[in-house]
């Protein structure tokens, strides 16, 4: 099954507008409107927070962005003496330095989720059939999390099948 059965598949059994836990197999009896708007929501949310974090870790580990941390150091350094090495001049650094990290630890998790997921379900591809291991699974870790989600919903298909 290549990769346009499977969203095509997936089209069919979750219509737009379906609420996130109909789509990974719950049922959601007497889900209102306002609770599928709100799932809604949560997927936009979901998918916007995905893409960020993903350009972001990937900006982030390019040498563009390493040489602008680089240059900002240096200018900070070069700035101590101006500021008489005050602790003012090293707060700068410290906070700036601490806010950096505490959200880069954010995003590089989500991605770092999302790839370590990506890479699980590429290994039970192998794990379920290696002469026939398909192609589309060699970009997955490009895939949404709600395309993750199908494909994690096949394989327990799969599983049960077997």
């Amino acid at each position: 099954m290549d990769e346009n059965e499977i969203r095509a598949q997936a089209a069919r059994a979750c219509p737009a507008g379906t609420p996130s836990n109909a789509i990974a197999g719950a049922s959601a009896p007497g889900a209102s409107a306002s609770g599928a708007s709100a799932e809604t929501l949560s997927h936009k949310l979901l998918n916007a927070f995905d893409a960020f974090a993903t350009h972001v870790t990937k900006w982030a580990g390019s040498p563009v962005a390493f040489t602008l941390a680089l240059a900002a150091v240096l200018i900070w350094a070069l700035a101590g003496p101006m500021f008489g090495y005050s602790e003012t001049w090293q707060l700068v650094i410290n906070t700036g330095t601490t806010i950096v990290t505490f959200l880069m630890v954010f995003l590089i998790q989500q991605s770092q989720n999302k790839d370590c997921r990506a890479v699980h379900l590429k290994l039970d591809e192998l794990l379920h059939a290696i002469k026939n291991a398909r192609e589309d699974m060699i970009d997955i870790e490009n895939f949404s999390e709600e395309e993750l989600d199908r494909l994690a919903e096949e394989f327990k298909k799969r599983r049960k099948e077997v």
